[in-house]
């Protein structure tokens, strides 16, 4: 039994990082696209069409029984929460404020909110080394967004706006321990709920896929739908259960330091003095309570 829970542990540890890894891939990729041809409505139909793809087939060999068990009004509720609103409110935050900010903030509200709302919920208890760790963390992550100065205007609007998305990923979370959710079939019903209103989003929202090549939204279809949509989102929600919303918002703050190193790579973005020290105390952070514990 101990050698089950060590592996299993083991592998939602794998599972968080491969989350960290498709999240950073994403981003950089709708990054890059938005400079070039597709809008962000167009991202988000990408996404969810790429999923409802791929989990049509799994719904079909499955069947509904697990997702009927479910219940419609649960799965709307999560729908909302982490379906076609929750990218669609990051990507109108970065229609005011810069993209470092969306890495930074999304994750820092994620990881704040899960160990709160697991405090108040599940009655967790927090050691002195997690409050120093989860210190850190946020101070590193509030140091991406406010390197440039003080924040106003739109951009406190943007800011806003990727904090709300935190806090509807960390309810999400607490939801899916709260009930015991499977996965997949969590998964399966936020991606065909998100589906439902994407012909009228299209239909009112500006386009560009007229004047992008067939590979580039081949290339947003695979990355925003198959590993984003749906292999991110199951595997965080296995994380979940495997280790509750406070240890799996931990692999949050590695988003913004992996998309900062990322971006460097691919888009020819440079780290401030303020960023590096921002991934030096996020690096503490993590790793503080871990040797504290050892």
């Amino acid at each position: 039994m101990i050698g089950d829970n060590a592996g299993s542990k083991r592998l939602a540890i794998l599972a968080g990082i491969v989350f960290v890894a498709i999240t950073t891939i994403q981003f950089v990729a709708a990054r890059y696209s938005l400079r070039e041809h597709l809008t962000a409505a167009d991202i988000v139909s990408l996404r969810f069409l790429g999923a409802a793809f791929v989990f049509l087939p799994v719904l079909w060999t499955a069947g509904t029984g697990k997702l009927r068990a479910l219940g419609w009004r649960k799965a709307i509720l999560l729908a909302l929460l982490t379906g076609l609103p929750y990218p669609l409110i990051i990507n109108q935050g970065l229609t005011y404020a810069p993209a470092s900010h969306a890495a930074a903030l999304s994750p820092a509200s994620i990881l704040f909110f899960s160990f709160v709302f697991s405090r108040i919920v599940f009655k967790d208890k927090v050691s002195g080394a997690r409050k120093v760790g989860i210190a850190a963390v946020i101070a590193g992550l509030l140091l991406f967004v406010f390197h440039a100065g003080a924040v106003a205007g739109d951009t406190l609007r943007g800011d806003l706006l990727f904090a709300g998305s935190g806090i509807m990923f960390a309810v999400y979370a607490v939801l899916v321990r709260l009930w015991s959710l499977d996965a997949v079939t969590t998964t399966i019903a936020v991606v065909l709920f998100s589906c439902l209103p994407l012909p009228l989003l299209h239909a009112l929202a500006p386009s560009g896929l007229a004047t992008a090549s067939m590979a580039e939204i081949a290339t947003q279809l695979v990355i925003q739908g198959f590993l984003a949509g749906a292999v991110a989102v199951v595997l965080y929600t296995y994380v979940v259960r495997q280790l509750g919303p406070q240890q799996a918002s931990l692999f949050m703050p590695c988003i913004p330091v992996a998309t900062a190193v990322a971006g460097m790579a691919v888009l020819g973005e440079t780290l401030t003095p303020s960023q590096i020290i921002a991934i030096a105390s996020i690096t503490f952070g993590m790793v503080f309570p871990i040797l504290r514990k050892r």
